[in-house]
């Protein structure tokens, strides 16, 4: 008896291509074509919006909002709140620590959005869905996203509450094929094969490190690679190691594909972490040397107890050193004015 007897009597008589085509979705994730989203959601979801929002207040500035950084909101003069569940297309977040609307408001010289709660894959959500309101914030005009979020540092020299500007990242996912551009490619927000060598333009990292030392936080902010994970487990002690040895300067489960699809739509990027823990990516002892000492009568050495990462340590991390990230975004914003390429931007 083969395998495909062993499921079904019938199974036997059909080849390989024909049980995949048979069996249920969910048996073959792999073989479920990729979700897209038509044009006319995203064209729903912006004029919505735009029913809602005063004359002469599009925001020039899209900011999303991470783990535990959802009070930068209330910075916003002239705000004007939105529900996730109003708009056309929009999922709603089921993390702690991320709320369900888009906040239009005014910081300095600017008119932005922010995002009070992102979506992440391991919800469940699809691609399209996760990046859905960063194409909604290209339609309504956005220059520039800024992204944070909460992060685990890689590099040794990262202090919990230190900031990361993003140089650039690694997206393992992305790079395997769970990517938000794979499908059909809508021509209304960019190319089919997008370049992402200038993914974190210069001129808005240099911004960045300008502002950070305007409020004295430049020891704390450093340069480094963002490295984007699934989730929702933590990683293991070798991948640390892995995404350390690549590069890796902080980890997480969100972001970058958010800051690809700002980018195929033409929209600049400026990535901030919070350092909400340190990765455990120190190699345990081995165990095999230990039993071996122990069984020739050594006195066992005192093992050392890394702590493990989980999410209340990322939200009280967050909590702690949010001031940070808050007056950090704010001033970056309310300077733009100074940046030319943010001017030349249309």
């Amino acid at each position: 008896m083969n395998f495909t007897e062993l499921l079904h009597p019938a199974c036997a008589r059909l080849s390989p291509s024909d049980l995949v085509a048979r069996a249920p979705r969910q048996m073959f994730p792999s073989a479920a074509p990729h979700e897209s989203i038509p044009m006319e959601t995203y064209t729903a979801a912006k004029e919505h919006i735009l029913s809602l929002l005063p004359a002469n207040t599009l925001p020039s500035v899209g900011i999303v909002c991470g783990s535990g950084l959802g009070k930068l909101y209330q910075l916003l003069d002239e705000s004007i709140s939105v529900g996730y569940d109003s708009i056309p297309g929009f999922v709603r977040s089921t993390v702690a620590g991320h709320d369900g609307k888009l906040v239009f408001g005014k910081l300095g010289q600017q008119y932005v959005v922010c995002m009070v709660g992102r979506f992440h894959p391991y919800e469940g959500w699809s691609m399209a869905q996760v990046t859905f309101p960063m194409r909604v914030m290209a339609l309504l005009g956005i220059k520039l996203l800024i992204v944070t979020n909460a992060a685990g540092g890689l590099d040794p020299t990262f202090n919990v509450g230190d900031m990361m500007v993003f140089e650039d990242h690694i997206a393992l996912p992305m790079i395997a094929g769970n990517n938000p551009l794979v499908g059909p490619n809508l021509a209304e927000f960019g190319p089919r094969f997008p370049p992402t060598s200038d993914a974190y333009p210069r001129a808005y990292r240099a911004h960045a490190f300008r502002t950070a030392a305007k409020l004295g936080l430049l020891d704390r902010t450093h340069s480094g690679v963002y490295c984007f994970v699934s989730g929702p487990q933590y990683e293991t002690r070798a991948e640390c190691r892995l995404l350390r040895s690549i590069g890796g300067g902080a980890v997480g489960m969100s972001t970058v594909p958010e800051c690809v699809i700002a980018r195929h739509a033409g929209v600049a990027v400026l990535g901030i972490s919070l350092i909400t823990n340190k990765v455990v990516g120190r190699r345990e002892d081995d165990v095999k040397a230990e039993v071996v000492r122990e069984l020739a009568g050594e006195v066992k050495e005192e093992e050392v107890v890394d702590e493990k990462a989980s999410h209340e340590e990322v939200l009280k991390a967050s909590t702690d050193f949010a001031a940070n990230v808050l007056s950090l975004v704010k001033t970056v914003v309310e300077e733009l004015h100074t940046v030319p390429e943010f001017n030349a931007a249309k």
